[in-house]
């Protein structure tokens, strides 16, 4: 488990679609947008990311640039580990952002902020308070002391609690320890302001307990990222598995090659070039909640698998004409059982364990599959509730 990616780079074709607040931000830069005709169907402005750091895609996300991200291949394989790591930054960013929400949320209910606000009614912290950025890092900038002290002050407990546990291998601990760090070296400014505002004031131990609650709460949440990187490859591999089959049948008819040969390196190489040639492509796509303003949604990550062809919107104009019978939906795991053969059992193991992870940290989620039988288009999605 990870929070960023063990790469420094990540070598992958992403599309990545700006919320409004980001092409504005690109713009402004003289940044040229390109126009995506993404899996779906839509057309949505953005920027082509090839070789990237982590990193840099984590903090258009904390900001809110980013409201979709997509690829397009034709096999997974090669890339199993990177994929799993965009899956896993993602996961994680799409945390610290609800961290530091539900952060700020709790803080402002604490005893000490409510007393000051009864002698400072011109000057209340409460859920209205806007504080230009530029105000809060002149702020801040004086008081580096006190929050490094405030760090230590709430760390402590944390990491003696994580070293004393025996449950955890000497590399858990490693990670769990770098990992409260990274959850509070992303709190936002405002609620860094109000920690140091109020640190040696009468009751900053209540501020000091909640804060350490919510991190207990996301250091647990944080279990899901790696379920969900699993779950998501093992999705990706399916549907491109069934794409290889499918060109195997074409491709190696009457010669007596069987479809268990797409497992074979050469044949497989064969396979994958055809379907590269035929642009015959995997979508898999992360459409982030809600921006800031987006109350109730920020959230929300919806996860999409597309598996579809080059006639893909003839054939979705045909099922949407059709009646609802024509189209199954089903949960993910009713397709699993259904589907049956190469790969079932395993994407059973990861959705029940998904699943159960999500339940057991308040995630809330869910999974569909549309299946358009006259075009064999699957759409599979997963949807978390952060």
């Amino acid at each position: 488990m990870c929070a960023t990616g063990k790469k420094f780079m990540l070598d992958l074709p992403l599309k990545v679609i700006l919320t409004e607040k980001g092409s504005t931000h690109f713009m402004n830069r003289n940044k040229s947008l390109l126009r995506f005709k993404l899996a779906d169907n839509k057309e949505e402005y953005g920027i082509s990311i090839h070789n990237f750091s982590p990193i840099s895609i984590q903090n258009m996300i904390l900001v809110d640039y980013i409201s979709k991200i997509e690829i397009s291949m034709s096999e997974f394989v090669s890339k199993r580990q990177e994929i799993m790591d965009l899956s896993k930054l993602i996961v994680f960013t799409l945390l610290y952002k609800q961290f530091d929400r539900e952060i700020f949320s709790k803080i402002i209910q604490c005893d000490c902020v409510r007393k000051y606000n009864r002698g400072h009614a011109a000057h209340l912290i409460d859920e209205k308070t806007q504080i230009p950025e530029k105000q809060l890092r002149l702020a801040l900038s004086h008081a580096d002391d006190t929050i490094q002290l405030a760090k230590k002050t709430i760390l402590e407990p944390v990491w003696k609690s994580i070293l004393d546990n025996k449950d955890y291998t000497p590399e858990e601990k490693n990670v769990y320890l770098l990992m409260t760090e990274k959850f509070l070296n992303r709190l936002g400014l405002m609620n860094w302001y109000i920690i140091q505002k109020f640190y040696r004031s009468d009751g900053f131990t209540q501020m000091l307990s909640v804060v350490r609650q919510v991190l207990a709460e996301y250091m647990d949440k944080s279990k899901v990222a790696e379920y969900i990187s699993l779950m998501v490859m093992e999705l990706a591999l399916n549907c491109e598995n069934t794409n290889m089959r499918k060109e195997a049948r074409r491709m190696y008819q009457g010669t007596g090659i069987t479809e268990t040969a797409i497992y074979e390196p050469d044949i497989r190489a064969n396979i994958i070039s055809e379907l590269e040639k035929k642009k015959e492509l995997v979508y898999l796509s992360w459409k982030l909640g809600g921006g800031s303003s987006s109350i109730g949604k920020q959230g929300r990550l919806e996860i999409t698998l597309y598996n579809r062809d080059d006639d893909f919107q003839e054939a979705k104009v045909n099922v949407e004409s059709k009646r609802d019978a024509d189209i199954s939906k089903r949960s993910l795991i009713d397709f699993y059982r259904q589907e049956g053969g190469e790969g079932t059992d395993l994407g059973l193991y990861y959705l029940s364990y998904l699943d159960d992870a999500c339940k057991k940290v308040g995630i809330k989620f869910d999974s569909l599959v549309n299946q358009f039988q006259d075009s064999d288009l699957t759409v599979i999605q997963l949807n978390f509730n952060f």
